[in-house]
């Protein structure tokens, strides 16, 4: 038998779940997952939480705490948002576990051990406050290239990675203090030794989506540099030399090791060897932001151990919310938890494959969620197959019909079942899980149509015989989707079956080892019911979604905005700050409320030489029409952003109250 080993990103214990880890790593690792293990591919499937690093032990001593007091509390609720959704793990385990510093351990002392290891005198912060040396998310300050505020890591708004002593200005997060450089000797990996190994391993995979590969190509072709080892630190895995006393592993240097650590536990629970599975086949699932790393750095160390080098790395692109960068620390955010409260993990499953292809960024908004549940998973695909169970019921006595004459488009429809497995299974093989969803989704968009152009329900009074061939291949199209929904939509497929009068299975996550090979193979999607077989009667698979409920969970988001926005006005800034801000007078022309929107207002304003669109919260303080004519003074220079999905350029100047500032100046007439 095949064997196939699934790595999905190691989640960052210091938080749980949002929507974008879902989308970028989990959902469509599990699809693989399931989609292999129906095709009897003796599959493994594994993550960890990775709690070491900079940013917990920060947090850590800001919070008087201890690190692993944080992690604990993570690793549980990361495990329980990703049981909600369902994603098949088969073994979830911790970077703190002894398995994983003994192997992570041996990992450095086997490169170490072929020459790959050396030590070099570097610079580093050094807090006298704190008396010790500051790893980089200890400090923070001005990045050197485009004079942002930035980690000692990196910078989020150029996106350059950075060593702390590269910051202007910088300063301790623990004391505030000013840092200073001084030498310490670190150790670092000989990365420039396989450049042209990686160069090969990137070129020549075809396996390598195209996103993964420009995107590793790119920083080969630029030169590689040897990469550090060691923090100087208490918090992590004690590097195991003895010259290396208060040294650790950089984070980036033994948490790949996760996925190999928990595999090695779970095999030894149940006397197998976790490198069958990976040798054989080896696919990471990770977002886009750590293809560098999973590109470049692992591949590597592994070669540098002489492993065998992963078959494909699968980055998913960015999640954005309602226009929006996602930000957790400004509650910009919607985690998976408080999602699940009120939605089936199934509709955040759909949604997250069906909305653009992995390799690209999409955006999440709740009123294009509720139109596709409502327009496609409940209209077409439901609607569908509620149709075909009730009506098989009123008129065959709920079993399916023998077939009778084709016609034409019988023998279309016919084709389209038939060949609906074949092209599901090619998409999702190759990696383009959400072409494979249409491709079903597509069909079922036709089968509704075949349905109302055959009026089954008519044609049993007229024409017994395209009634029967109607409702036959109905079914078998039900049958077929209950096959080949279960890697998107598990517990949807389960409801078909249970309907469909067949044995159903637990797809709750995470996998019971007894339970690994699934009670349904992919190849009985091609196999029909017989005539006769008798079904259960129809049930709802889904409801749509109403208005109020999407209005509910919109005001919670921008509520939190509204909040944001509140704080950062109560901020002092400096005169220079202040004179970078653009203040014109304008005149409203036009003004209209926003629908589902009880706070704003999108009015047209006047600025003299061109008229801009803006979306104001004023709308419980002033009608549209009274706004009419009155002028205002407008922040001009602001970035364009959306609020409930319309365009806002500017802003007007309010009260706490939501009184507009108002003037007799000059339309166009900038104030200073």
């Amino acid at each position: 038998m095949d064997k196939l080993f699934i790595s999905c990103a190691l989640p960052y214990a210091n938080g749980p779940c949002h929507l974008g880890h879902l989308r970028s790593t989990y959902i469509p690792a599990d699809i693989y997952a399931r989609f292999n293990r129906m095709n009897n591919v003796d599959t493994l499937m594994v993550c960890a939480t990775d709690e070491h690093g900079t940013p917990i032990a920060v947090r850590a001593e800001q919070e008087n705490k201890s690190p692993k007091d944080i992690t604990d509390v993570y690793h549980e609720l990361i495990g329980n948002d990703l049981k909600a959704c369902n994603i098949s793990l088969d073994s979830f385990r911790r970077t703190t576990d002894k398995r994983h510093y003994e192997m992570a351990q041996e990992f450095f002392l086997t490169l170490n051990e072929k020459g790959y290891i050396y030590q070099q005198e570097i610079e580093q912060l050094y807090c006298d406050n704190c008396q010790r040396s500051l790893p980089d998310r200890y400090v923070e300050g001005i990045c050197p290239y485009c004079d942002s505020e930035a980690r000692g890591d990196q910078c989020e708004v150029c996106g350059h990675h950075l060593d702390p002593i590269q910051l202007k200005e910088p300063h301790c997060l623990i004391c505030e203090g000013t840092p200073h450089p001084q030498k310490s000797n670190q150790y670092y990996f000989k990365l420039e030794e396989f450049e042209d190994e990686l160069k090969d391993w990137i070129n020549n995979n075809e396996h390598l989506p195209k996103n993964v590969k420009n995107f590793a190509a790119e920083w080969v072709n630029e030169g590689l540099k040897n990469w550090i080892m060691s923090r100087d630190m208490k918090w992590g895995i004690p590097i195991p030399l003895d010259d290396a006393e208060g040294k650790v592993l950089y984070v980036w240097g033994e948490a790949f090791i996760g996925y190999q650590s928990s595999a090695s536990q779970w095999a030894d629970e149940h006397d197998l060897n976790w490198l069958d599975y990976w040798n054989d086949k080896t696919v990471h699932f990770i977002g886009k932001d750590i293809i560098y790393h999973h590109t470049i750095f692992w591949p590597s160390m592994l070669m540098g151990k002489n492993m065998k080098l992963p078959y494909s790395v699968i980055g998913g692109g960015y999640l954005s919310l309602e226009g929006r960068k996602m930000s957790t620390s400004k509650g910009w955010v919607i985690w998976v938890k408080d999602f699940l409260d009120k939605f089936d993990s199934d509709l955040l499953r759909y949604y997250m494959v069906i909305n653009a292809p992995l390799d690209k960024d999409t955006d999440f908004s709740w009123d294009d969620f509720q139109r596709r549940i409502n327009n496609e998973l409940t209209d077409s695909l439901g609607n569908f197959v509620h149709r075909t169970f009730t009506f098989t019921h009123k008129f065959f006595d709920g079993k399916v019909p023998e077939k009778g004459s084709f016609d034409e488009l019988d023998e279309e429809f016919l084709s389209m079942i038939e060949q609906l497995p074949d092209k599901v299974a090619d998409e999702i093989d190759t990696f383009n899980f959400r072409d494979g969803l249409q491709e079903i989704m597509t069909t079922c968009k036709f089968a509704n149509k075949y349905f109302n152009d055959k009026k089954p329900w008519k044609a049993v009074k007229e024409d017994i015989e395209s009634a029967k061939t109607c409702l036959y291949l109905s079914n078998q199209l039900v049958h077929t989707l209950a096959v080949v929904l279960n890697p998107y939509l598990p517990e949807t497929a389960q409801k078909i079956r249970g309907i469909l009068n067949m044995p159903t299975e637990d797809v709750e996550g995470f996998m019971k080892f007894e339970n690994r090979t699934p009670l349904v193979c992919w190849d009985e999607a091609k196999e029909f019911l017989d005539e006769g077989y008798e079904i259960n009667k129809a049930k709802p698979l889904f409801k749509k979604i109403e208005d109020d409920v999407i209005n509910e969970e919109k005001e919670k988001l921008y509520n939190t905005l509204d909040e944001q926005e509140d704080d950062n006005m109560s901020n002092t800034i400096s005169i220079d700050e202040f004179g970078k801000v653009e203040l014109i007078v304008g005149q409203i022309k036009e003004a209209e409320k926003i629908e589902k929107a009880d706070k704003l207002l999108k009015v047209q304003v006047d600025l003299g030489d061109e008229v801009r669109q803006v979306v104001a919260g004023i709308a419980k303080r002033y009608s549209p029409e009274e706004l009419i004519d009155r002028k205002v003074i407008v922040v001009a220079n602001l970035e364009p952003a959306k609020l409930f999905g319309v365009e806002s350029n500017g802003m007007l100047l309010a009260t706490d109250s939501m009184e507009l500032l108002t003037t007799e100046g000059k339309v166009g007439e900038h104030i200073r």
